[in-house]
């Protein structure tokens, strides 16, 4: 086949099969004596495989795992894959938990504030297990921003506090610090659990598109490792057709 050919198949430009070769996702074409490509079934399987498991679980592991098909053994493949499905379940596991913190954490009362009740940096940190690096950095992207005492030392109220740990367990879920940004202040002024469980929900969603594209490039790689597949290969490379384009 012509590279215009896998490209057309794979849903990829001609520039990019090129790319996925030199990148070693898809194994090295054989060549006609004049220097032009020849591309087989192996190829377009590849190119498939590679599509899918890149929506799974990013372009730079989806190349990791395709170029192990072709490299190493199936065992080797496989580990990455068990991998890949145990990241998302961990996901998974994270998203159930954020979702029951934030509805528990956002109907906490936060009267009769004493200042005697505020916590330092450290303290937080400690309770909540983080550096306090990270608090700091919450500080700087307008996350959690505590109250300052005369000296100008950091102190958490309570209702910070409260914000930390609700941000705390949205980062846990892997939502991003530009999302909460524009969402916690809306949560601080109105409390709109509605808020924060339609962007868990999204965030759900996002994962079970991802667990389904991991399915499917899981069934696009079994085709790259199957026998036949190696056959096509193997043919491919001994009988380059006269016809190919670079």
């Amino acid at each position: 086949m012509r590279t215009a050919a896998i490209a057309r198949r794979a849903g990829y430009s001609v520039q990019q099969v090129r790319n996925l070769e030199r990148d070693g996702v898809l194994p090295p074409a054989a060549r006609t004596p004049s220097g032009y490509r020849s591309y087989g079934e192996i190829h377009v399987r590849s190119a498939l495989a590679y599509r899918a498991l890149a929506a799974g679980v990013g372009p730079v592991e989806a190349k990791k795992i395709v170029r192990a098909a072709h490299r190493e053994p199936v065992g080797r493949v496989l580990a990455l894959l068990d991998a890949a499905h145990a990241a998302l379940d961990t996901e998974r596991a994270e998203l159930r938990e954020a979702r029951e913190a934030v509805r528990v954490i956002s109907g906490e009362p936060i009267g009769d504030v004493r200042g005697t009740d505020a916590m330092s940096v450290s303290e937080l940190a400690t309770a909540l297990g983080l550096r306090p690096s990270t608090l700091r950095h919450w500080d700087t992207e307008r996350l959690v921003v505590p109250s300052r005492d005369r000296r100008g030392t950091r102190r958490y109220t309570p209702a910070q506090v409260r914000d930390a740990r609700i941000v705390h367990q949205l980062r846990l879920a892997g939502y991003r610090v530009e999302p909460l940004r524009a969402l916690m202040p809306e949560l601080r002024r109105s409390r709109r659990l509605e808020d924060v469980t339609a962007a868990l929900a999204a965030r759900d969603d996002a994962i079970t598109v991802r667990s389904r594209a991991l399915f499917d490039g899981t069934a696009a790689l079994s085709a790259v490792l199957s026998p036949d597949s190696a056959a096509v290969s193997e043919c491919s490379a001994r009988t380059p057709s006269p016809h190919t384009a670079r």
